[in-house]
């Protein structure tokens, strides 16, 4: 069994099927994708793994655990961090005040002991400070701290976002539509950067995406849903031949 498994995963919302029999197996370590026309249940998908719905039928594990229908906020502690297609950064906080936010899950001081200054509460806040600090350095972000998120380039945000999810302590980092909204040059430092993390961070990466030349450029294996039933998987060159595929995206994506 991978990192993240769906088992016959079902999600039904009155007389629609969004999901229907889904069976994925992301491996560790890898960087696989999950693509699809428009309404497909891509991000239907998504939100049952991070426990924003529980399936109607079928069960999630995340190393080996079964998570079906924990919260998302327990989900997060177990190490399952997300980003969207709509970028969803605090605007109006620094680059470093959204890092220290996402940091604040493993807190353990509590809010007296945060008020009235604790030594150990101070300790932790400089620690984190610093973890902040360092997680921005390594993703070439740290000059960047003290600008307001919102103010950034498009690109730069995005990174921000990822950034943000990483300093959650994830091991598995799902990824939705990262390249929306950007250029081709913006798209290649993407495909680097995505790289880079999974390789810094020894993470396993699991993303939505519409962009192909990025999905068949940097993906491990690639699972394709069309009305909620999973149609083909497998490697790019595989996927891309595949007349399934084909018949699905055609006159929505010619690349495929």
């Amino acid at each position: 069994m991978g990192v993240l498994k769906a088992d016959n995963v079902v999600m039904q919302f009155g007389g629609v099927v969004a999901v229907n029999n889904l069976n994925i197996d992301v491996e560790k370590g890898r960087i696989e994708a999950l693509i699809g026309p428009n309404g497909a249940g891509k991000t239907t998908a998504f939100n049952i793994i991070t426990g924003v719905y529980i399936p109607t039928k079928g069960s999630v594990y995340f190393n080996d655990v079964n998570i079906t229908g924990m919260s998302p906020d327990r989900i997060t502690h177990m190490g399952i961090a997300r980003t969207f297609q709509n970028i969803r950064l605090f605007k109006n906080l620094t680059v470093l005040d959204n890092i220290l936010i996402a940091n604040h899950l493993h807190v353990k001081s509590n809010f007296i002991s945060s008020t009235l200054r604790m030594p150990w509460a101070r300790t932790e806040e400089k620690d984190m400070r610093e973890k902040s600090e360092m997680l921005l350095d390594k993703l070439g972000l740290l000059h960047l701290k003290n600008e307001i998120s919102s103010s950034l380039p498009y690109g730069e945000q995005r990174k921000l976002e990822i950034a943000r999810a990483l300093a959650t302590d994830a091991t598995l980092l799902l990824l939705d539509e990262p390249a929306a909204g950007m250029n081709p040059y913006e798209t290649e430092q993407l495909a680097k950067f995505i790289y880079t993390i999974r390789d810094e961070f020894n993470l396993t990466i699991f993303m939505i995406e519409h962009h192909m030349d990025l999905v068949m450029k940097i993906s491990d294996k690639i699972y394709v849903l069309d009305f909620g039933q999973l149609i083909a998987e497998g490697t790019a060159e595989k996927v891309k031949n595949d007349p399934k595929v084909i018949e699905a995206y055609l006159g929505v994506e010619e690349d495929a």
